[in-house]
């Protein structure tokens, strides 16, 4: 499929157009764009990406969103149910990560507009209170620092980035693919903010040992902030279900915040994601406030300003409406499904699945480029996310691949991609997939590279069309 595929068939707007278009058209040109854009991923071939991928429950939250779509959750005014429904999804987040075991401080949370924000406002926060409780700030002649695990997500380097805090990435051990609480006691100094864990990481769904972590951070007087964006929402009902997930919220002592998506596994529409502290002097040393301004006094408790009430009320649906009951049932299905198809990994001897993972897998091969196996699977419909360091590709299970039939077709499809990949590597042929975060391993390559080529080159204009950004 072409990165461009509707060039040809619809009008293209380089202008705002003099006169608008009749409603009925455009609705059914969006309708054509969904439909065709919906199958690439319905086979239930897609790794991650569309986690419900249920469309009657989109058709509910498309209800639900529709009634506040035009609401501006900033005006709580002329809106209180934006107050309902945020509070009540920030206390849902809170009950599953058991802020009940938490007995001496007040536990609260934000809503935000994704993983990324949710740990961009955790690293904020981290930040602020430091500077303020440790006097631990650059007009103290102090940069503050943050550890985390190179499997971390890349989010952790953005905030450190864009907060002028200084980060210490340190390696993970390459059998477990965990981080060595060791190796990370050894880079903490006084100026550490915070130390960061994943339930599970990104590249290969493995849980840190984040019980050691926390009893690291309480001993060294740091911050212990746990990455559930990926498990938050499904780990919690692996435990429940038996499948002997290690505690990592803030039953574990040490933890004081941890970022669960919505989006993900909650089920609720992509833009949604919860921030949950130990401690709510933590989460408000992160607000703004400005009460000199001549258009009033502005005070903020988040980076964002005006959000749609929409997301906050289809978030709050999902939630309702699932209940663990259905959240349960959704992951006993998905935990299913992961065993299976690591189990049909394991069947070739080529094949090595990647530390010790759950719903979320990711395997390499000793013997030739795992990506001859990406790129064999990518025409039957396969879209895996790839890694590097080593090449690696990973699965992501969602209710998609829980449906009929996908289990034996993963099974063989992965055998003749063994065989190829086996005469690939022979033959002595170079793979065409690579690991890129966000798009198909094998997709997008060559044409972003051409465009990075030529705006180096000067060749392009920064300011035309590019392809599609990719994050």
């Amino acid at each position: 499929m072409s990165d461009f595929p509707y060039a040809d068939r619809f009008p293209v707007n380089r202008v705002l157009p003099e006169r608008g278009r009749p409603r009925h058209e455009i609705i059914a040109e969006l309708a054509q764009m969904a439909h065709e854009e919906d199958q690439a991923w319905e086979g239930g071939k897609v790794s991650g990406t569309m986690y419900c991928g249920d469309h009657e429950h989109y058709a509910f939250l498309t209800e639900a969103f529709a009634e506040f779509a035009h609401v501006n959750a900033l005006q709580r005014d002329l809106c209180p149910s934006q107050t309902k429904f945020e509070g009540e999804i920030i206390a849902m987040v809170l009950d599953l990560m058991h802020a009940d075991a938490i007995t001496d401080t007040t536990p609260a949370g934000l809503v935000t507009s994704g993983g990324t924000g949710s740990i961009l406002h955790a690293m904020l926060a981290y930040r602020e209170y430091a500077a303020r409780h440790r006097g631990i700030a650059p007009a103290a002649g102090r940069v503050p620092n943050v550890v985390k695990p190179e499997t971390a997500h890349p989010a952790f380097d953005k905030a450190c980035h864009l907060f002028g805090i200084e980060n210490r990435t340190v390696p993970v051990d390459p059998g477990t693919t965990l981080v060595d609480p060791a190796v990370v006691a050894a880079v903490i100094d006084d100026d550490t903010i915070a130390v960061v864990a994943s339930a599970g990481n990104y590249p290969y769904g493995t849980i840190d040992p984040i019980t050691d972590l926390g009893a690291l951070a309480l001993d060294r007087g740091v911050g212990l902030h746990v990455d559930g964006c990926l498990g938050g929402f499904i780990l919690p009902f692996g435990e429940e279900l038996g499948y002997g997930i290690p505690p990592f919220d803030f039953r574990v002592p040490g933890v004081t915040s941890i970022s669960a998506d919505t989006h993900k596994y909650g089920y609720a529409f992509k833009g949604s994601s919860v921030v949950v502290f130990r401690d709510k002097a933590l989460r408000n040393s992160q607000y703004f406030h400005q009460v000199g301004w001549s258009g009033g006094k502005y005070m903020s408790p988040g980076m964002d300003g005006s959000r749609s009430g929409g997301l906050l009320a289809a978030t709050w649906a999902s939630m309702v409406h699932l209940g663990r009951e259905g959240y349960r049932r959704y992951a006993a299905d998905i935990f299913a499904t992961a065993a299976a198809m690591m189990d049909i990994v394991r069947g070739h001897d080529e094949l090595r699945i990647m530390g010790n993972p759950s719903f979320c897998f990711s395997f390499t091969s000793d013997a030739f480029d795992i990506y001859h196996v990406a790129d064999f699977m990518k025409p039957r419909g396969w879209r895996f996310n790839g890694q590097q360091y080593p090449n690696a590709i990973h699965m992501a299970v969602t209710r998609p691949q829980t449906q009929p039939g996908l289990v034996e077709a993963f099974a063989t499809d992965l055998a003749d991609a063994v065989a190829h990949a086996r005469e690939q590597q022979a033959q002595g042929r170079f793979a065409h997939s690579a690991a890129l975060y966000g798009g198909a391993i094998g997709g997008l390559t060559s044409d972003i590279e051409a465009v990075i080529e030529m705006i180096m080159d000067g060749m392009l204009d920064t300011q035309q069309s590019l392809p599609p950004a990719v994050s």
